[in-house]
């Protein structure tokens, strides 16, 4: 990596140089900051404009004008549809060649919104009450939380609670679809997060990632208790030459810091690693005892869109650059690296999203051509599976319940898939519903009733955001869904 050039005079000592790029870190900090503060109140102001209130107005209505890749190209526009249906699926397929679709990676940009929560639970519409488990259908649309403005970005699911980040400040927690608890950072854009136990990881517009813990369902509230990276490390980094690599647009910056959205984020709980990614083309790994940055990887030809650890030690990345790739952790000298595995994939156009199905050592990719690629684990290496064909726009988010697999689109659907016994996948339902691209998606194992137990079909309820402003709460097995 090319390092950034410092000069130190001969007549300077070096503690006199150590504090005066100290305070020179300081200061530049403190303008950063100043320069960040000015440009949200020009954008405050923007917002407050009768033609900015307009072009929303607009936006709200044509959900299928949003940008696909990070270059800000459109998409044409559509009448938008809010119908709820379980559709046969009959418009999936699966083949063991791949084909190309249109269209390239995407990107979100939304202005900064501050309006509150609102909760629409599945009713009986007989007496308005909210119905409870048994009188849940087995299969389909359990309920839906709204938001009056903000488009949803992110979802993570722990146990009970449900959380949620969008275009705002504010990170919802949800409870049996209740608003349970929440906190606020002082930057939005929430793009990923994940839970390990009581810690809650928040990736960020800003680059960096925040990190929660939960105080107990007594007192309902999170307190943040880091960054990464955290203040300390960074300014103990600054302080040698050697930790600053040159970078696009942003000059010198220390390796141990993202300069670009945080995309995703994965978690490696037997071994305590943190993984994330970014648009800024770096995979870091962390440590999640303490925080520390253990390594920076340069993965990727553009930005990263996906990351998930695997099975055996592997560690999965997704890129814009239209390449899946293979990382494993090995023992390099005295100290243990990632080292490039193999490229599963390069393609044309981007990959979007990564999930993995660990007890069948399989890997599925969704990309921006309307597909869901697959590998298999065979002894040594990964074999390639085939392609599940259901979209007819880019594939944005891909996850796995069991043997059920979950893509959403900007078609605005979700196909869920079952995969049989020998690598086989049949398309079991389409959900249809949402007003707006599906842009993520958490699955958790349903907690069966006593007359379920005896139910050899285990089922599961999905969670999907989407940029119509909702999350959605859908049960699902492996049973085929059949037209009425």
């Amino acid at each position: 990596m090319p390092l950034c050039s410092f000069s130190l005079s001969q007549n300077q000592p070096p503690f006199h140089f150590i504090q005066h790029l100290l305070l020179t870190t300081y200061i530049l900090s403190r303008a950063l900051a100043s320069s960040e503060r000015n440009r949200l109140r020009r954008r405050r102001r923007e917002m407050r404009s009768p033609l900015h209130l307009r072009s929303l107005s607009t936006q709200d209505n044509h959900y299928e004008a949003f940008n696909f890749d990070r270059h800000r190209r459109h998409s044409p526009r559509r009448k938008s549809h809010s119908s709820l249906s379980i559709s046969p699926p009959a418009q999936c397929n699966y083949s063991s060649d791949p084909s190309s679709h249109s269209s390239s990676p995407w990107s979100q940009h939304s202005p900064y919104v501050r309006s509150p929560w609102a909760h629409q639970p599945h009713e009986d519409h007989d007496d308005g009450q909210l119905r409870g488990k048994d009188a849940l259908p087995k299969q389909g649309l359990i309920g839906s939380l709204l938001r009056e403005e903000g488009h949803v970005y992110s979802l993570a699911v722990s146990g009970e609670l449900l959380y949620t980040g969008s275009e705002s400040k504010n990170v919802r927690v949800w409870k049996n679809m209740r608003d349970f608890s929440g906190f606020k950072s002082s930057s939005g854009f929430v793009k990923a997060i994940v839970v390990l136990g009581e810690k809650v990881f928040t990736g960020h517009q800003d680059g960096k990632i925040r990190v929660w813990r939960f105080l107990g369902d007594k007192k309902k509230t999170y307190n943040r208790i880091g960054n990464l990276p955290e203040t300390r490390e960074l300014l103990m980094r600054s302080v040698n030459p050697r930790n600053y690599v040159k970078v696009r647009r942003k000059g010198c910056v220390p390796w141990v810091k993202h300069y670009d959205a945080v995309s995703c984020m994965s978690i490696d709980a037997e071994q305590g690693l943190l993984y994330s990614g970014s648009w800024d083309k770096t995979l870091k790994v962390w440590r999640i005892s303490d925080f520390k940055c253990l390594e920076s990887i340069n993965a990727h030809d553009d930005a990263l869109n996906s990351v998930v650890a695997a099975f055996d030690g592997l560690v999965f990345t997704g890129s814009a650059d239209g390449t899946v790739k293979v990382w494993r952790r090995d023992l390099v000298g005295k100290r243990t690296k990632h080292m490039l595995v193999d490229t599963l994939l390069k393609k044309e156009h981007a990959v979007t999203s990564l999930a993995v199905n660990h007890s069948a050592a399989a890997l599925y990719a969704g990309s921006s051509d309307g597909l869901v690629s697959f590998w298999e684990r065979e002894k040594s290496s990964m074999s390639y599976g085939g392609v599940l064909r259901g979209h007819k726009l880019p594939v944005l988010c891909v996850a796995v319940g069991g043997n059920l697999v979950l893509s959403g689109s900007a078609d605005k659907s979700i196909c869920v898939w079952r995969r049989d016994v020998g690598g086989n996948h049949a398309c079991v339902a389409v959900l249809t519903g949402h007003g707006g691209p599906v842009k993520c998606l958490a699955v958790k194992k349903d907690t069966p009733t006593a007359e379920e137990e005896s139910d050899s079909e285990e089922s599961w309820i999905v969670y999907s955001g989407s940029l119509d402003k909702s999350v959605k709460i859908w049960r699902v097995s492996g049973r085929p869904i059949s037209s009425k």
